[in-house]
């Protein structure tokens, strides 16, 4: 990944590279060019002095007298820094203000003699290996025009004009760190300028991703940034105005769907789910967050939901049907999936809608089992009660005995039918009572309506031999309808006399527990089978049919038992062995 440095810092060193390549090649050229004009002008002093000698030198020359020229070269030496030499036409030495002119080598291949011996003014800036260092010389032609007596060289070492372009070079460079400091300074002050609005700028930005979309940003002094700000408020208000809306019908398809009672999940094409409601994850006993992006497979345990989704995923086909799923007991969900879809008609998985019915399918069983039952308890009796009229009305009977018999058959069943249908629409008064509220609770004694429960029963207690006692609190009360609870009490004491042995004891207490008072009917009949005991209250139920209906029995006292506890917010249970009674509690809050 690249290095990513701050504006300032690619600002800042490029103006700083600028400003030393600027002052770099400002030095050089200044240094070039001072030396360039120094060199010029001691090479015009140079020509300058060698023109003055001319005149001497001409005529010492022409006469041959070359130790006079030897010796006026050595007192120039002591009167100017310039060395003299004079050369004859062969590049013999013969003057020389420095040094011994008889020792010196001939100069006939020194360039500045070449061009003076040529009739032009010969110059040459080179290393001197008899000075040992670098010198300026110029050289001119002696003589008439076609006859040169002798070329005059006048040079002068540059080591001077290095020492003052070093002295030049060294203020050169002072000055330079000087203005280099100051350039530092004021171009870190123009990198700041520059790019503290941009950083301004991308603070914003930040804030922006960050949903801080009311902060606004203050336009820079550049025009062009003023331009980007400008254009970044009215996105960020635009941004803002539409994550309003989405939120706004984002919160609303949330209540929505958090306020449908059916569960609805959204499952993309991979199988995975994408959303569920609060409905659905307490139907599926998942938390949302934690079943999102998860497998179908993982949350749903159903081969029969699995195989409704995947053919709504490949085919494109709605989908619906009744799932068991077994947590906590049988769960009984209808479901329908269909395709979804977004606007333009792409796919975007599946739509699952769940609804619990497992009230609504046991409702319907109890429905029809009870429509089967009550419709065998009324057809035994009216059979045989169209059995024995038709054989009075088709065949009379001389007998008028037989005729009793008969008629007091047909009287017996048809109070059966009777009592089934009073019991039948007792239950029905019950419930509308529980649906409508209109009980009249208010508080009332126990061991009064106990008592009085008892009296009704007395008569059949009686013919049995069987003694009924009451052990309850004198002070015990509990809220309730007296004439229903009676009812309750009734029917349990009842079924407690017709399957209780003969001279046997009905023993009925009440306690208080957890809030509760507990009313206990206990005898000491035959008992009931515990496989019964979960569906005794069922209507028209029997643990023995015969024997049941040989007593002259509904199958519907328990229930109705049943319904009138649990209208008082109460619940009965039941405990029971064979051979040894059994105990019917109602608890009432």
């Amino acid at each position: 990944m690249f290095n990513r440095r701050k504006l300032i810092w690619q600002l800042f060193p490029s103006y700083m590279l600028l400003v030393l390549l600027a002052l770099a090649a400002t030095g050089w050229y200044a240094t070039y060019t001072m030396r360039a004009f120094f060199i010029s002008q001691i090479e015009k002093n140079l020509i300058h002095q060698s023109r003055l000698l001319e005149d001497q030198l001409k005529g010492l020359l022409a006469a041959g007298n070359y130790k006079s020229v030897n010796e006026l070269c050595r007192s120039y030496d002591q009167t100017m820094p310039t060395r003299v030499t004079v050369i004859l036409p062969d590049g013999t030495v013969v003057g020389d203000s420095a040094h011994d002119a008889a020792a010196m080598e001939n100069h006939s291949n020194r360039p500045e003699f070449k061009a003076a011996m040529q009739g032009r003014t010969g110059t040459s800036l080179r290393f001197s290996t008899t000075m040992d260092q670098e010198m300026l010389y110029t050289a001119l032609a002696i003589g008439k025009p076609g006859q040169v007596l002798g070329v005059v060289r006048s040079s002068m070492s540059t080591g001077d004009i290095d020492r003052q372009l070093k002295m030049l070079q060294y203020r050169i460079i002072l000055s330079g760190v000087i203005i280099t400091a100051l350039a530092a300074i004021v171009c870190l002050v123009i990198s700041r300028r520059v790019s503290r609005p941009i950083q301004v700028l991308r603070e914003s930005a930040t804030r922006f991703a960050r949903g801080d979309l009311n902060h606004r940003i203050s336009p820079p002094a550049a025009s062009e940034l003023a331009g980007l700000a400008a254009a970044m408020n009215q996105m960020a208000g635009q941004l803002e105005h539409r994550m309003a809306a989405v939120v706004q019908q984002r919160n609303e398809f949330q209540a929505v769907l958090s306020s449908m009672r059916e569960g609805v999940v959204a499952i993309d094409p991979d199988e995975c789910l994408l959303h569920m409601n609060q409905a659905a994850a307490k139907l599926l006993n998942q938390l949302p967050d934690q079943a999102a992006g998860r497998s179908i497979q993982e949350i749903f345990r159903s081969r029969d939901l699995h195989t409704m989704i995947q053919k709504t995923l490949s085919q494109r086909v709605n989908t619906e049907g009744d799932i068991t799923l077994h947590h906590d007991g049988e769960q009984i969900l209808s479901c329908r999936c269909t395709p979804l879809l977004d606007p333009g008609g792409g796919r975007l998985g599946a739509l699952l809608v769940i609804n619990d019915v497992t009230k609504m399918r046991r409702l319907e069983n109890m429905r029809s089992d009870f429509a089967a039952s009550a419709s065998h308890e009324i057809k035994t009796p009216l059979t045989a009660i169209q059995g024995f009229v038709e054989t009075l009305l088709h065949s009379p009977v001389e007998d008028p005995e037989e005729t009793r018999r008969f008629l007091q058959i047909i009287d017996k069943h048809a109070k059966r039918l009777s009592a089934i249908i009073e019991d039948l629409m007792q239950l029905a008064r019950i419930e509308q009572d529980m649906d409508s509220v209109s009980l009249q609770v208010k508080p009332h004694m126990v061991g009064e309506m106990i008592d009085t429960a008892i009296q009704v029963c007395s008569a059949k207690a009686r013919e049995k031999g069987i003694t009924v006692t009451a052990t309850i609190e004198a002070s015990m009360q509990a809220n309730m309808d007296m004439e229903l609870m009676e009812q309750a009490a009734v029917n349990l004491i009842d079924n407690a006399i017709k399957y209780s042995p003969e001279n046997s004891r009905i023993t009925i207490t009440a306690t208080r527990n957890n809030g509760e008072i507990c009313i206990a009917f206990r005898d000491e009949g035959i008992g009931i089978a515990k496989k019964h005991l979960p569906r005794l209250f069922e209507r028209f139920y029997r643990v023995d049919k015969a024997r049941s209906r040989t007593m002259g029995g509904t199958g519907l006292g328990l229930a109705i038992v049943k319904h009138i506890v649990q209208a008082h917010g109460g619940r009965i249970g039941v405990e029971s062995t064979q051979g040894q009674g059994s105990v019917f509690t109602i608890h009432l809050p």
